[in-house]
């Protein structure tokens, strides 16, 4: 039996013979005497040979062992032991001594997946990206792919015994492109391209995000315009199938010539070399996770270096990481919406077919549908819309009425971003490039990050909007003189504050993403000595989309618990049945104020809400009965129109696309 045990960020394999009768405590101790023997670690001080142990944890999961169990009763072969010793307890004054990574113990949530998801290069979604990042998938070639592959490598094999010079197969890299390598140095030339260029800083990607980064590079090195090896491909897949992750700091890439600090990070650990991660090891040197998964260390062969870097993967996947989650928020933002309209007590008449029909926007349109759908109607009637039904309000405020005109210019954003992210997943990004069908490896530009760049800013500014409005909408429902409803939704106000600063936090994060949503990609400046004289700036450009939206996540979810308030004053009103189907759901996480309490944990658990899509999974089965029932409808009549007749459902709804 051998246990991997961790002390002071080191892994070692401590053998153990006697399984009767050795204890937790004694292989803890066996590790501490192994650590002081080899005194492996320069970046903490030294441990003095009186040190004790603190506490003994599985590293998966971080359940705390007792020292006085026997192994035999408490481990398996192969697991993963981490040693906390009592002078690497947090110190208020000087913090932990041990360096942390990120959190050691990982959730024990992982499985790993038993279905399989093919990839030619060629045909890979985001949503696909997305569940291959969620450890949903396993990874393997279609044999398409790996025929083209291996057809790749033997043109560069044929190349390279014919001695002819060929860009970074034979050369130097940027500046030193002129540079003749000579054959025996072709080994060290690989070896040093990913170390020197293993110079990004930041804190690391997310396991789903290296998951994503490493699963996408792996898709288009499977189109076989890279040269790369395909026993090399073989274990980068591997590697995936047992989550091994490198450590991938995001910060470092100006996005031309490709990704080349984070993908080097992540090609680094696929050699052995720095940090690497898996569910069951925990963070520890990348040849100790790969060994415990029964993996070799990656051997480049020539080209192999560059292959495996040059290419604008980390902004492309990011970007669909941004792209799927911005389609999440945009679709709830919608409902969340009507939801204030209603409690706020507003018209339907801005969202009449008529009115979209004669500018026809593909996304005004879907969200005039979308919002109508889940207001009152003959379907789901509303009693507190019948409550103001002959009220003398003309119209409502742009942020109520105008919401098929601005939140659907961010669905149509959506989808003209998400087709560059889904063209830019299944291009081959590499320079030089490896044509089979001509004989020839050419160089050119298709590592230049700007489509994505370009794209990711644009997301950015549209996916803002949404904050926008929402902020809006939520000082409407806690302005009294703006709603007829308690000043903060909340009684007793002055004993109590209500809302109040939950509407600035909301207002926070729209001044937060004004600033971020400057354009990323209009910078650039000139590298490699002036070879690499325009950059696109990307990968800054996918990391601030990112939190555009996860601050729009929290503004909607603000606005989601303040039109829930709202709807308490307007008891024992209903609203319609999709409207409360969403408030049954809030409840479910966040019970009424009826006096002030802590306010983030409510907005934690909406913003949860949300993320997880589950406003949207709610109210869907609504949406689509609406779209589906063929009867007539009645609509209030409004102040700013007279109706002569009653139409049909089928006169008003030709469109019943929901997504």
């Amino acid at each position: 039996m051998k246990i991997s045990v961790r002390v002071r960020g080191e892994w070692f394999a401590v053998p153990c013979i006697q399984l009767d009768r050795q204890t937790v405590r004694w292989l803890s101790e066996e590790a501490l005497k192994r650590y002081l023997k080899l005194k492996p670690s320069s970046h903490v001080p030294n441990v003095s040979p009186l040190e004790t142990v603190y506490e003994i944890r599985k590293t998966k999961g971080g359940a705390i062992l007792d020292p006085d169990d026997l192994l035999c009763n408490v481990l398996d072969d192969n697991d993963f032991v981490s040693v906390v010793l009592h002078s690497d307890k947090a110190s208020p004054v000087t913090g932990p001594v041990e360096i942390h990574y990120i959190p050691e113990q990982v959730s024990g949530k992982y499985k790993p997946p038993e279905q399989y998801l093919s990839l030619d290069g060629n045909s890979l979604g985001a949503d696909d990206l997305i569940r291959l990042g969620n450890g949903l998938f396993r990874i393997r070639m279609t044999n398409e792919a790996e025929e083209k592959v291996r057809k790749g490598r033997e043109l560069l094999e044929e190349i390279l015994d014919e001695n002819k010079v060929v860009y970074g197969v034979n050369t130097g890299f940027g500046k030193f492109a002129n540079v003749i390598i000579s054959r025996d140095d072709l080994k060290d030339l690989q070896l040093n391209l990913i170390r020197s260029h293993s110079a990004g800083v930041g804190k690391p990607l997310s396991p789903k995000r290296t998951r994503m980064l490493l699963a996408l590079r792996i898709n288009v090195l499977a189109k076989g315009y890279s040269g790369i090896s395909l026993e090399t491909l073989l274990q980068l897949i591997d590697a995936f199938n047992s989550s091994c992750l490198s450590w991938v700091p995001e910060k470092g890439t100006v996005g031309a010539s490709g990704d080349l600090a984070p993908l080097s990070h992540l090609a680094l650990g696929m050699m052995g070399e720095g940090k690497m991660w898996s569910p069951e090891s925990g963070w520890g040197e990348a040849k100790y996770v790969l060994e415990s998964h029964h993996l070799k260390p990656l051997q480049l062969k020539p080209k192999e270096a560059l292959a495996l870097i040059n290419g604008t993967q980390l902004i492309t996947s990011l970007g669909a990481d941004a792209v799927e989650k911005a389609a999440a928020i945009a679709r709830q933002a919608d409902i969340v919406a009507a939801m204030t309209l209603e409690v706020l007590k507003g018209t339907t008449r801005a969202f009449d077919p008529e009115i979209h029909k004669i500018r026809p926007h593909k996304g005004q349109s879907l969200v005039a549908r979308r919002i109508r759908s889940v207001l009152n109607s003959d379907l789901y009637p509303s009693e507190i819309a019948e409550s103001h039904r002959f009220c003398n309000r003309v119209q409502d405020a742009y942020t109520i009425r105008c919401c098929p005109q601005v939140h659907g210019i961010v669905h149509d954003t959506i989808d003209f971003v998400k087709g560059i992210i889904n063209t830019e997943m299944n291009s081959a990004t590499d320079n030089p490039l490896v044509f089979t069908d001509m004989n020839e490896i050419i160089s050119g530009g298709n590592f230049h990050g700007e489509y994505p760049a370009k794209a990711l800013d644009y997301l950015a500014i549209g996916v803002h909007e949404l904050g926008s409005m929402s902020e809006r909408r939520v000082e409407r429902l806690v302005n009294p003189a703006q709603s007829g409803l308690p000043a903060f939704l909340v009684n007793n106000g002055g004993l109590n504050s209500g809302f109040m600063i939950a509407h600035c936090t909301a207002a926070a994060l729209v001044s937060e993403n004004k600033v971020l949503c400057h354009p990323a990609s209009v910078d650039s400046l000139s590298t490699s000595a002036g070879t690499e004289d325009h950059v696109s700036m990307g990968g800054f450009a996918a990391r601030k989309v990112l939190q555009v939206i996860e601050n729009v996540e929290k503004i909607i979810a603000i606005e989601l618990l303040a039109a829930c308030q709202a709807i308490e004053f307007l008891r024992p009103l209903r609203t319609t049945m999709p409207l409360e189907a969403v408030y049954g759901l809030v409840r479910q996480v966040a019970k009424p104020w009826d006096k002030d309490r802590i306010m983030y944990p409510d907005i934690d658990a909406a913003t949860d809400l949300l993320v997880e899509e589950k406003v949207w999974i709610t109210v869907k089965p609504y949406i689509l009965k609406y779209f589906a029932d063929k009867t007539l409808t009645n609509r209030p009549p409004s102040p700013t129109t007279t109706v002569l007749r009653k139409r049909s459902r089928t006169e008003v709804n030709n469109n019943v696309d929901i997504e």
